[in-house]
């Protein structure tokens, strides 16, 4: 138990949105794909999530790590398949976002819903990492109060409302990770990946990556930071992490392009070379296959599910 102790101590942990959604019409959105986490109440209908036949009753949650592709089914009767992009495009026309506080949890097939960050030492996606799927949690009354009140304190404009969400949300963290230890949920998943959170060498690469996403990141630069053989950096990095630091570092460029998206006005053609892609079509189809959707509607639309 100390070592999540000092796990959850380095944790920085980020809100990114809350969100009051009326589904409209049932469908099921193949392939869905984001870099937060993302934790979701059902108040009312129903939620299902491809994989797993376990059925989620009011005020049960569904969690979704960031970097998770899952297929998921909103409402009540014969859904509506439909792509990603699809919903992308036309998400008006499933989704009513919500802002009123008293009428959260009291309309007909809504859920809830909380996006995050979660990072180890501001580097290394913390639920990403451990390399586990999306879970139902059911019976937890104090999770259901955080969602509630973050909803509440984001719906309205209340003095300090962005350190009572900033608090609240790193409280939802914490008692994600309790609940996983609780349960003794992912028992092997968190015995192997959360063990190199120890070793100092691997934090100075990530955190070396997340400070030069632009620049050289060549295995034989990591070398250089890691201080071992180029030749070995790369083995040792997947010893570790279970994947090669190459493929890490596009999954980085790509949650730092995301970020840029939603947040800036900068052109495709700039984010792009801002997180390492000098080739703009290069960039674009990657982007594309990683996400399933172009970046130019990544752009048009600041949450997982619906703008406000």
């Amino acid at each position: 138990m100390k070592e999540y102790n000092k796990i959850i101590e380095s944790l920085s942990v980020k809100f990114a949105k809350a969100r009051h959604i009326n589904i409209l019409q049932p469908i099921r959105i193949k392939n869905v794909y984001d870099v937060e986490n993302t934790l979701l109440i059902l108040y009312d209908g129903d939620v299902k999530l491809e994989g797993i036949d376990e059925k989620i009753e009011p005020g049960d949650m569904l969690f979704i790590p960031g970097g998770k592709s899952s297929t998921i089914h909103y409402g009540t009767g014969e859904p509506k398949e439909i792509t990603y992009e699809e919903f992308m495009t036309r998400r008006e026309h499933y989704f009513d976002s919500m802002t009123i506080p008293e009428e959260i949890g009291k309309v007909r097939n809504s859920f809830g819903l909380i996006a995050f960050e979660a990072k180890v030492f501001d580097s290394v996606n913390f639920f990403t990492s451990l390399d586990i799927p999306p879970f139902f949690i059911k019976n937890n009354s104090k999770l259901a109060q955080l969602i509630k009140d973050i909803l509440i304190e984001d719906f309205t404009d209340e003095a300090g409302r962005g350190r009572v969400i900033m608090n609240k949300t790193e409280e939802i963290v914490i008692e994600i990770i309790r609940f996983i230890l609780r349960n003794e949920m992912f028992v092997e998943q968190l015995a192997t990946n959360s063990t190199y959170f120890k070793d100092p060498r691997l934090i100075d690469i990530f955190a070396y990556i997340k400070d030069n996403l632009e620049g050289d990141l060549s295995n034989k630069q990591l070398a250089n930071v890691a201080n071992v053989s180029e030749d070995y950096v790369g083995q040792y990095f997947k010893m570790l992490t279970g994947i090669n630091p190459q493929d890490y570092i596009e999954y980085q460029r790509m949650e730092a392009a995301v970020t840029l998206l939603r947040t800036t006005k900068k052109s495709i053609r700039a984010i792009g070379s801002e997180v390492g892609y000098k080739d703009t079509a290069y960039f674009c189809r990657r982007f594309k296959m990683m996400f399933g959707i172009p970046a130019g509607k990544m752009r048009r639309r600041e949450s997982l599910l619906i703008d406000k």
